[in-house]
């Protein structure tokens, strides 16, 4: 009961007290207050009024001059002690609790010649004659003085600060708070503000901050790690981040990102790790959208394992998982050897409608599992897709068949082949030469002439490298005859031989033939192509050719 009779005291002696200060105090010296305006892009309180003049605003009376009049039930009079009278309530806080209010919330008025003067200078260039220049106004710097100050668009940021210091050291009376605190971070952290101005505005707030610490918040350290991380200066927005514990803030999710935004973009991806690992540790997730960012920026410097550890904590914490982070984070593994078996277990989190266009990271794993051998494991998975999605191209059976072909598995290889045509893909020509290759390798020449001869009837072009392939197989076998025939055969099938293919031939014939008149001839066609054959196997030619003619002659010597 004596609570809430003391309350609704409480209660109408300020409604009272702020109607009689607004009625007692319209003078024209007194310049009205603007609301500071915060920036957009991070939330912000909804400060209760600091001044009566504010309060007047939300207090509605009716047609008469004084408030409603304070009354008290006749059964709750009734509950009083003796001594404990509503009179005795209310002669207490009018003596103590409403002086105390005009105390701490005196409006003072505003020396409108004194407050131009400061302006001016403040919006003029800075020079070394600043601060005496503030002394000889002879200011007074109350709290409303001040907040027309920092209100004013026209004060250049840094002189802004110079004023600052100045009255903390030489004003006794001057004492920052939360609202003038708050203002001069959004005033300064707009367009324009310049790096010097920044690390300027910091050296105040912590100074302030480290002696008085409940006038920083959260959202105002954001705005300025937000200000370092648009400048590019990550360090500086990391170093915010480490004094919110000594400020008496706790980092929200916003805070994390900030930091690590500014850190990515000026490349200290260490130290955007340690601040990720911190928001993870915290449970504090960023927005989906967010996090996508620092997956993309992780992954793009090869942390891929980090980034997936920061798609875990929007799993935990059951976000929507934006569909193209989730694909760049596993083609990012899939780049790297040991990280492949990881992006292959990412492949469950893509479902529904989602996995019928998901062909580039299934792409990416088939290729990463064949990069590291598991070939078998890319087959499996080729297989799935054919029967869950998403479909799979050209590109994917190719590596497949590649990899099978390379590790001598060409039985699986030709059912690939067939699976591919019987999906409606027509084999390119790499993916016959491969076949080919793999055949070639094993010495089964017939079996790769078969598919050679597949490829000619498909394609009307075929490739340096198909060629080349089964040239050189027949070279090492010394079936000399079967190479020089598909030699010749290759302009046939729009391929020119190369530099390079000539050289190969060349240098098989003399070294293991000896056929010297073979290799001229190929020389000769080469200066009729416009082709250049380099000195050493042009001496090659030379030295068998006369080693062969010290052979002839000694044999007729002999004869």
């Amino acid at each position: 009961m004596w609570r809430s009779v003391a309350a609704r005291s409480r209660a109408y002696l300020l409604t009272k007290a702020a109607h009689n200060f607004v009625a007692s105090t319209q003078n024209p010296k007194v310049l009205p207050s603007k609301t500071l305006t915060p920036l957009s892009h991070f939330p912000t309180r909804s400060p209760l009024p600091r001044f009566f003049s504010q309060l007047s605003e939300n207090l509605s009376y009716s047609d008469t001059a004084e408030p409603p009049p304070f009354s008290v039930a006749e059964n709750e009079k009734d509950d009083f002690a003796p001594g404990d009278g509503v009179a005795g309530v209310s002669e207490e806080l009018g003596s103590a609790e409403i002086g105390e209010v005009g105390e701490e919330e005196e409006a003072h008025e505003i020396d409108v010649e004194k407050l131009e003067g400061l302006l001016s200078l403040l919006s003029g260039s800075a020079d070394g004659s600043l601060e005496s220049s503030f002394r000889d106004l002879d200011l007074t710097l109350h709290e409303d003085f001040v907040v027309k100050v920092v209100e004013t668009p026209v004060v250049v940021g840094g002189n802004l600060i110079r004023f600052f210091k100045w009255g903390l050291k030489e004003k006794p009376e001057f004492r920052v708070n939360r609202q003038i605190l708050d203002g001069v971070v959004l005033a300064m952290c707009g367009e324009g503000v310049t790096k010097e101005d920044m690390y300027s505005l910091w050296d105040l707030v912590k100074r302030v901050g480290e002696n008085k610490s409940n006038v920083l918040n959260v959202d105002i350290l954001n705005v300025l790690m937000s200000s370092f991380t648009k400048l590019g200066e990550g360090r500086p927005a990391l170093e915010v981040l480490s004094k919110f514990d000594g400020f008496g803030c706790v980092p929200s999710a916003d805070s994390y990102y900030v930091a690590i935004e500014g850190l990515c973009k000026s490349g200290d991806f260490d130290c955007a790790k340690s601040v990720s690992e911190k928001m993870i540790e915290a449970r504090s997730s960023p927005d989906a959208e967010k996090v996508g960012r620092i997956i993309s920026w992780f992954c793009k410097a090869g942390m891929a394992k980090d980034a997936q550890l920061v798609y875990f904590l929007l799993k935990d914490e059951k976000q929507c998982r934006p569909s193209s982070s989730v694909n760049f984070l596993i083609s990012s593994l899939s780049r790297e050897g040991e990280n492949v078996k990881l992006a292959l277990d990412l492949l469950e989190e893509i479902t529904g409608e989602a996995r019928k266009y998901a062909i580039k990271p299934f792409s990416a794993v088939v290729q990463g599992l064949c990069r590291i051998k598991d070939v078998d494991g890319a087959r499996k998975l080729l297989i799935q897709m054919t029967k869950e999605g998403p479909p799979p191209g050209n590109a994917v059976f190719n590596s497949v068949i590649n990899g099978l072909s390379k590790a001598g598995d060409m039985q699986d290889a030709i059912e690939m082949l067939k699976l591919m045509e019987g999906r409606g893909l027509k084999p390119d020509v790499f993916t016959y030469t491969v076949i080919m290759s793999g055949y070639a390798k094993g010495g089964q020449m017939e079996e790769a002439c078969i598919i050679l001869s597949e490829a000619k009837k498909k394609h009307a072009k075929l490739t340096p490298v198909t060629y080349h392939t089964l040239i050189s197989s027949f070279c090492k076998l010394e079936q000399f005859d079967r190479a020089l025939e598909l030699f010749h055969e290759m302009k046939d099938f729009g391929v020119q031989p190369t530099t390079d293919e000539y050289n190969k031939l060349i240098q098989s014939l003399c070294l293991k033939a000896l056929d010297w008149e073979t290799s001229e001839k190929l020389l000769e066609e080469m200066r009729n192509s416009g082709l250049y054959l380099n000195g050493i196997t042009r001496g090659l030619i030379r030295a068998v050719k006369e080693l062969q003619s010290e052979k002839v002659e000694c044999e007729q010597i002999v004869a």
